[in-house]
């Protein structure tokens, strides 16, 4: 049996090609069909294990070479009998670091498990013709389940029988209302969203009852396939790995290069002993790479995560908070994302008037107003019976849970009694003065629903829902100051407002009523008898509303150079009149808005030609979301894409930040994505991206700091090395002032307050190199910095050695001067590396007391510092000597030349690039 296009085939055909009949298949044959098609269960992804998570945090090239330099270290410090002090401190450092990182991500992976929870356990099912309750794993092609309203469809079928059968195929098409379905063949080329008479796995019975021919299981339904796409989907390493990366490369590059011409020099030029040869090297080696800077970057990764889950937005994956912040195109969901996935009726047409209701979702908060003033609608007997019978010809019903107004039922008629509740009419206290006595459901034929009610008259009255231009045809009078007879005029004026009110893309249903004959025969009710000679009263318009954060949401990504796109599977008038109004479209055009037929024709070459001009794309497939993500990516362009339902699960996968929502997401793209939003708030979002924003310029800035000290301790240690001094900073030396000196502000510059224009500035160039706009600024100020020590530190030596004669005290009174001059100087880099704009002193007292951390920072890393200079048991361990008042005022006026350098006039301004598709390989 080869898979076919079950919805254009007569159920007949479908019968013979699965090899069933009505009373479905045998257990025997169950049986067979379970060994060739395997169970009805969608096969998870392989999840990384925590020991894969754990490995993971020690693969980065920059923790590699600590633990290198730590290897080295042991084996040096083992030949000369001393503690492995330096090595310890590396690996610890190394050990936290992976810790932090592991337990983070950890955390993060167990938040959400796959899809398993989205199918039903249990189904009945037809087998030989008895009915039985299987477990939906046993289900196969050919079997025929019994499905009725709250059911869970559990596999792909194609529909046999149905009554008054409505779907909610939100999570798989992303249509906010419920699908009515019939058995009638549709085309073959028809969407899935447009296939009437299939039911989808994962899908929930709303209202009504069906009989199903199971056509597809597991990994072959349509929800099996999505999953598929989801684990063939490669994942790319984020941006901000792949530029530590290339640093850690870079920096092992200078590295080797200095520490073998260092070598070769002491060997050949100086003949220096093997022991110094060594130590120097090692010095050298250590002193390239800051070693603080991966436990920094992890725990600005860390408290950035933190935050933003205060804000409702968890990250999953640390390093995708940076890419946030190259974020340039958001490719959103509409229903549930934009919108609030809750009908809401806001217009109401009664009495010759057109009455705008307030108010969103089913809080029965809000008001009526007509041209601005407010309306009191139970004043008006039209308008009164309008909503009346909204409420009773209804089986669904409202209720507030925990704060939160909910429906229960069919989202449409959730609106109407929440329309009603408005007006002060209770769906309850109007049963009981309007009780139901007999009903004909509603049929999607007939497109109307009609209830039988006794007034509290006595009479008997049936109330009838349905499309307005049904029951126009349907009605003998109208509603106008009274009853009267309809006319043309009447029929032509209500067809062009219910023409208008579909254009603001809302769904249109019509009331009526008829008054019955008190002996009326309940008992027989015939649809054409009950339905005819109607009173016309109104109509009712409701639209799933834009949530009302999200219009500001849109501006503040268009001021930040952020582009907003709707990808939906909805129609393409609603589509277009949400994005009008939430101001992700001005104006439709052919270019602005694009469907999922047209990108089904196109080639890559031609989607590419379009997509940059794209604002809406409507009735759109997974395919095709994934295909839009793929073209803007082939553009340069750092993609988000956000999404609720199943069908969002491959593009959120395929983008380079997955954003799901927590409340409405199905499992699947949870599992699939990189963040997720605990509010489902379209503007949680614009905030994570400002926070992914502040994060990477907080982690430029202790990058400065940090490299311009290790590009100081390269330059000195390679000129005392070539002039054959003693060398400036022992490894530990080094270790301290990376870890500790510039570890402590560095920490405190990852959480510096943002720059209040942050959200002004464009996207970066994702390709950008994260030190090319700063090597100026690192390598003037490393050039300072070893002007402000090697002076003391030469001068010192000198000095020294005259006075005492002594060549190691000299050295080690000397190597205490520069190591105490460089940790001072980079105290009060720190300061310069808070702006990129202005220097410390243009920022005032502000700028000095702002960062509250970073001044506690520097006052606990001086008193460290002092700490090591007047402890004898410190003084050991660290190699260094107690300095006099003369030689810590030498470190101290070096140090000050830190206020020297000018950050405006090092770093240049922001460069951005367009996005072209030749740009990027």
């Amino acid at each position: 049996m080869e898979t076919k296009n079950w919805h254009a085939l007569e159920v007949d055909e479908v019968f013979e090609a699965l090899e069933s009949t009505r009373k479905g298949i045998t257990d025997e044959e169950a049986e067979k069909r379970l060994e060739i098609y395997g169970p009805n269960e969608l096969r998870e992804e392989d999840k990384r294990r925590w020991y894969h998570l754990l490995f993971e945090q020690f693969t980065s090239i920059l923790v590699i070479i600590l633990i290198i330099a730590a290897i080295v270290s042991a084996y040096m410090a083992t030949l000369e009998g001393e503690p492995m002090t330096d090595a310890w401190v590396i690996l610890i450092i190394v050990i936290l670091n992976g810790i932090l990182g592991f337990v983070q991500e950890y955390r993060a992976e167990q938040a959400v498990e796959a899809l398993k929870a989205m199918v039903s356990p249990q189904v009945l099912v037809l087998r030989a013709g008895k009915e039985k309750n299987i477990d939906s794993k046993e289900l196969v092609p050919g079997d025929v389940i019994l499905l009725e309203a709250g059911n869970r469809v559990p596999a792909d079928g194609r529909l046999i029988e149905a009554a008054n059968l409505e779907i909610d195929e939100a999570a798989l098409t992303g249509e906010s209302r419920p699908v009515s379905k019939r058995l009638g063949v549709v085309e073959a080329d028809s969407g899935v969203g447009d296939r009437k008479n299939i039911v989808f796995m994962g899908t929930v019975i709303t209202n009504g009852r069906a009989v199903a021919l199971i056509t597809e299981t597991g990994m072959e339904s349509q929800f099996g396939t999505i999953a598929g796409m989801v684990q063939a989907i490669d994942v790319e390493e984020p941006p901000l790995r792949r530029k530590m990366e290339r640093l850690g490369t870079q920096l092992v590059k200078i590295s080797l290069a200095l520490t073998v011409f260092v070598f070769l020099v002491l060997w050949f030029v100086h003949e220096s002993t093997l022991e110094n040869v060594f130590m120097t090297s090692i010095s050298l080696a250590v002193s390239a790479i800051p070693e603080g800077l991966p436990a920094v970057l992890t725990i600005t990764l860390a408290l950035g995560t933190a935050r933003m889950a205060k804000q409702n937005a968890i990250v999953r994956r640390l390093a995708s908070v940076e890419t946030l912040g190259s974020t340039t195109v958001i490719c959103s969901d509409k229903t549930g994302t934009l919108t609030r996935n809750e009908m809401t009726v806001t217009r109401l047409n009664a009495d010759d008037e057109m009455i705008e209701v307030t108010g969103v979702g089913y809080a029965p908060e809000g008001e009526f107003q007509v041209k601005g003033e407010k309306f009191e609608p139970r004043r008006n007997d039209q308008v009164e019976l309008l909503l009346r019978i909204g409420a009773l010809n209804n089986d669904s019903h409202i209720q507030e849970n925990n704060g939160t107004w909910v429906c229960f039922g069919d989202p449409t008629e959730g609106a109407l009694v929440t329309s009603a509740s408005k007006a002060g009419l209770g769906k309850k206290e109007l049963e009981e003065k309007y009780p139901r006595v007999a009903e004909i459901p509603f049929d999607p034929t007939r497109k109307r629903m009609t209830t039988i009610h006794r007034t509290p008259e006595g009479e008997l009255v049936a109330y009838v829902k349905g499309a307005p231009e049904i029951l126009l045809d349907l009605s003998t009078h109208i509603m106008d100051d009274g009853v009267r007879v309809i006319t043309e005029k009447d029929l032509r004026e209500k067809q062009e407002i219910m023409k208008k009110m579909a254009a603001d893309a809302l769904r249109v249903l019509g009331m009526a009523y008829r008054v019955l004959p008190d002996n009326y025969d309940l008992s027989n009710l015939q649809s054409e008898e009950v339905e005819k000679d109607l009173v016309f009263v109104g109509m009712q318009g409701m639209i799933d509303p834009a949530r009302e954060e999200v219009p500001d949401a849109i501006e503040v990504a268009r001021l930040a150079g952020i582009r907003s796109v709707m990808v939906t599977g909805d129609h393409r008038i609603t589509a277009v009149a949400i994005a009008k109004q939430i101001g992700i479209l001005e104006e439709e055009t052919e270019e602005a808005v694009l469907e999922g037929w047209e990108i089904e024709a196109m080639t890559e070459e031609e989607l590419d030609a379009e997509i940059e001009k794209v604002r809406v794309c409507a009735r759109v497939s997974p395919e095709h979301k994934m295909r839009i993500a793929q073209s803007l990516k082939r553009f340069g362009h750092i993609v988000a894409m956000t999404g609720d339902g199943v069908n969002d699960a491959p593009a959120l996968k395929t983008a380079d930040i997955g954003v799901a929502m927590g409340i409405k997401g199905t499992d699947v793209t949870k599992e699939a994505s990189d963040m997720i939003l605990e509010d489902d708030n379209f503007a949680t979002i614009v905030r994570a991206i400002e926070g992914g924003r502040e994060i990477y310029n907080n982690i430029t800035k202790y990058i400065r700091l940090m490299l311009a000290a290790n590009f100081d301790e390269f330059i000195e240690i390679t000129v005392t090395a070539v002039l054959g001094l003693p060398v400036p900073f022992l490894p530990i030396h080094v270790l301290w002032i990376n870890l500790v000196t510039d570890g402590l502000p560095a920490v405190a510059l990852s959480i510096d307050p943002p720059d209040p224009d942050l959200m002004r500035y464009p996207p970066r160039d994702p390709k950008e190199d994260i030190l090319r706009r700063f090597w100026r600024f690192i390598l003037f100020a490393a050039l300072v910095d070893f002007i402000s020590d090697f002076i003391p530190f030469f001068y010192t030596y000198v000095s020294t050695l005259a006075n005492t004669g002594d060549p190691e005290l000299a050295a080690a009174t000397a190597r205490t001067v520069a190591f105490t001059s460089i940790v001072f100087f980079e105290f009060f880099l720190a300061y310069q590396c808070r702006s990129e704009t202005k220097h410390i002193f243009q920022l005032g007292w502000e700028g000095l007391t702002a960062n509250k951390m970073l001044f506690v920072s520097v006052v606990i890393g001086v008193a460290l510092q002092f700490l090591l200079l007047y402890t004898p048991f410190l003084n050991d361990i660290f190699h260094v000597v107690p300095l006099t008042v003369f030689q810590l005022s030498l470190c101290l006026i070096g140090s000050f030349t830190a206020f020297l350098i000018i950050p405006q006039r090092l770093i240049p301004k922001r460069v951005y690039i367009e996005h072209k598709r030749d740009l990027v390989k």
